[in-house]
């Protein structure tokens, strides 16, 4: 799998989470239109999508599909305010799930967090994250 399609997928699967849904749900919501099997290929990373479909599924999820794009190079950044993350419900679930990352993965410096953990943690916040522009 290459970088963009990993990206494209783990910003549909925000996308979904955002709107409180299962794969399951959104191939209720969207009569069948969307199977849960093959929109689970897209967030894996493991299946093309088309234009069309990026669209349709932008305007399901009432987003811009731009903001389902990955950028390259460009692509925002998504910043954490750790100290509102704390105080959020799901601050324990945060720092269980970073210390995990870093035990299973034993390499890198130990406050290195992936784009791919801050879309996690970001679709666990919902209203705490703040996009900044800029690479992070």
């Amino acid at each position: 799998m290459d970088r963009f399609s990993a990206s494209l997928g783990l910003r549909l699967r925000a996308a979904r989470r955002q709107r409180g849904w299962s794969l399951g749900e959104l191939e209720s919501y969207t009569g069948g239109e969307f199977k849960a099997s093959v929109v689970g290929a897209y967030e894996r990373g493991e299946r093309a999508l088309s234009v069309q479909r990026l669209v349709r599924l932008a305007e399901i999820y009432a987003v811009p599909p731009s903001e389902l794009l990955p950028l390259g190079s460009q692509e925002r950044g998504v910043l954490i305010d750790l100290d509102v993350a704390a105080d959020a419900k799901d601050g324990d679930l945060i720092d269980r799930y970073l210390a995990a990352i870093h035990f299973l993965r034993r390499e890198g410096r130990p406050d290195e967090v992936r784009d791919s953990d801050k879309a996690v943690i970001a679709s666990l916040l919902d209203s705490t994250v703040e996009v900044a522009s800029g690479p992070d």
